[in-house]
C-alpha cells in the first residue's frame, strides 16, 4: 500500500510504501562521506546522543538507541531512509525523533515548530553512509 505525505512548505514530498521510502528525496544519492560527518556531528544530526558510532568502540553505559553497525546489510536505503524521515510509521512507539516530519508532533521546541531538524540533502548523505555499513 503507498501513503503520500503532503509536504509542508520547504519539504520535498515522498512516498512511502510498506516499511520504506524508496526515491531519493533529492533525487539524486547523497554523499556517504558527508554522511559520516553529519551523524557524528551532535549539533546538526544528533543521532550520536541515543546510537553508538559503529565505527568506535561501545559506550561503557551502552547506547539508547539500537547498534547501526551492519545496518546496511539489515535493511535496504528506503528502509533506512524511512526511519531517519519518520520512525514512528515503522515502530509507533519509539523514542526515535522525525527529522524531517513537521506537523502532528507534541511536545517540539519552539526554535524547531515547523522545521525539520535535517534537509532532504542531509538524510540522502546520511542515508549513503548507513548503507555503507555492511555486516563481515
Amino acid at each position: 500500500m503507498l501513503a503520500s505525505a503532503a509536504a509542508p512548505v520547504g519539504l520535498v514530498p515522498y512516498t512511502v510504501s510498506g516499511d520504506s521510502i524508496d526515491a531519493s528525496l533529492t533525487g539524486a544519492p547523497g554523499d556517504p562521506a558527508h554522511g559520516k560527518i553529519l551523524f557524528e556531528d551532535r549539533q546538526i544530526s544528533t543521532c550520536v546522543l541515543c546510537h553508538a558510532d559503529p565505527s568506535a568502540p561501545p559506550p561503557p553505559g551502552g547506547a539508547i538507541g539500537p547498534s547501526l553497525a551492519g545496518v546496511g546489510s539489515r535493511l535496504n536505503k528506503g528502509q533506512i531512509r524511512l526511519r531517519i524521515v519518520d520512525s514512528s510509521r515503522v515502530a509507533p512507539e519509539t523514542i526515535m525523533p522525525s527529522f524531517y516530519v513537521v506537523a502532528g508532533l507534541v511536545r517540539v521546541g519552539r526554535a524547531w515548530q515547523g522545521k525539520p531538524v535535517l534537509d532532504a540533502a542531509q538524510i540522502e548523505d546520511i542515508v549513503a553512509w548507513l548503507a555503507t555499513l555492511r555486516s563481515p
